[in-house]
């Protein structure tokens, strides 16, 4: 496959240079030339679509037809026999995804001696549930597991899959996708359903989230993303019934290769922010570590937890944990103290989902007093203080 130029009909507008993504065009006295650097990705015949000077040999990769696709399918996450909160969030999605292409809404639930978590599957929306119970399966192991789910879509053929990006799902999932041949779109904030073609757009950070990519995959199946939890919001959605399918499969433990010798729970100090109800956040503003030791007795005081932007976690003074964002945790608390932040967009993306907004800054045309419920314009090192003197005795001067 090869693009070429016909000269005598390039009059040296540059737009084929423009709209090619890799550099492979360039000017020569006056008229575009192909380089080595080019991909035949075809973004130039189409900039050139009036003059026609661009020609290629290019046919259009055909799209396979997946008509026999249908279903949307959640991985039903679950350690030690409780079911992970995303997949619940999932659950909840994939009713929005399923109104607009007329499916039905699976679950996946693998394990051993889980069947009773069918119940809580089936108050969220699942019409199907697919379960595969194996004492191999007690415990998560990625090759386990991928065997099963290769094996259920191989043979059931869903049109949509869905994973949790947790560590469990972002282990999972690319083994997933490259078992059955398809595409992975890790890390999603948002999933929606294209009107005219019906595919899954999946939208995600890109280069750090300074943009937002969507992207959809029209020649594989199933189409396969992982959600960052607390992104979607878990709909308690009980459906007439759920039809349970036990499927079986042969699982040798020699297959597997790996075997767990010993589990050891970390422990991590406070609750995982998100799973707190009051967060207070700090960002460029507080100006350090003395800064936050204030805000974690604001925090402590609220029976809240501390949270943070990228900076201060690049800094050091926070772990990634405690990060909110789109590089970071997506959570929805009842109550969010903003102090110091400005309101960037990739910060304001991981807490625009809580109830309560309360920004503390000292810039009035921060924008992020145009997402917060109350706002408060002063230093915050003379605010906070005078938070923490209120509620350490009762509200009196």
């Amino acid at each position: 496959m090869a693009i070429w130029i016909i000269e005598d009909k390039c009059d040296g507008c540059q737009k084929c240079i423009k709209a090619c993504p890799y550099e492979g065009i360039e000017m020569v006295d006056g008229i575009a030339s192909v380089t080595e650097r080019c991909t035949s990705c075809g973004a130039c015949i189409e900039a050139c679509n009036k003059k026609h000077a661009i020609e290629s040999d290019i046919k259009p990769r055909p799209v396979p037809d997946f008509s026999d696709r249908e279903g949307i399918w959640v991985f039903a996450e679950q350690t030690n026999g409780k079911l992970a909160k995303v997949s619940l969030e999932l659950l909840g999605k994939a009713q929005d995804l399923a109104k607009d292409l007329g499916h039905k809404v699976s679950a996946v639930l693998l394990g051993k001696d889980v069947s009773y978590l069918v119940h809580a599957l089936h108050e969220h929306g699942a019409e199907n549930v697919y379960l595969v119970e194996d004492d191999v399966l007690e415990n998560f192991r990625t090759i386990a597991y991928t065997i099963v789910i290769e094996d259920l879509v191989l043979t059931y053929k869903p049109n949509i899959l869905l994973m949790g990006a947790t560590a469990l799902g972002r282990d999972l999932a690319p083994r997933v996708s490259r078992r059955v041949g398809t595409g992975l779109t890790a890390d999603c904030t948002e999933l929606a359903i294209d009107p005219d073609e019906k595919l899954m757009f999946q939208t995600r950070p890109a280069f750090g989230g300074n943009v937002m990519a969507t992207i959809a995959c029209k020649y594989t199946s199933p189409q396969m993303a992982t959600v960052r939890p607390g992104v979607m919001e878990a709909k308690p959605c009980k459906v007439n019934s759920t039809n349970l399918i036990r499927h079986e499969i042969s699982l040798k433990e020699q297959d597997i290769r790996t075997k767990i010798l010993e589990k050891i729970i970390e422990k991590k100090p406070g609750t995982d922010i998100s799973e707190a109800k009051v967060i207070v956040a700090g960002g460029r503003g507080v100006n350090g570590e003395q800064g936050f030791g204030m805000l974690k007795e604001l925090a402590d005081l609220l029976g809240g937890e501390l949270a943070c932007t990228r900076l201060i976690v690049e800094q050091g003074i926070l772990p990634h944990d405690a990060q909110v964002g789109q590089t970071g945790k997506t959570i929805r608390p009842e109550i969010y103290i903003a102090c110091g932040i400005s309101g960037a967009v990739q910060h304001t993306a991981g807490m625009m989902g809580s109830r309560y907004i309360i920004a503390i800054n000292n810039d009035p045309l921060a924008p992020i007093f145009k997402l917060a419920n109350w706002n408060i314009v002063g230093d915050v090192h003379e605010i906070v203080p005078e938070f923490i003197k209120q509620l350490s005795f009762g509200g009196t001067s």
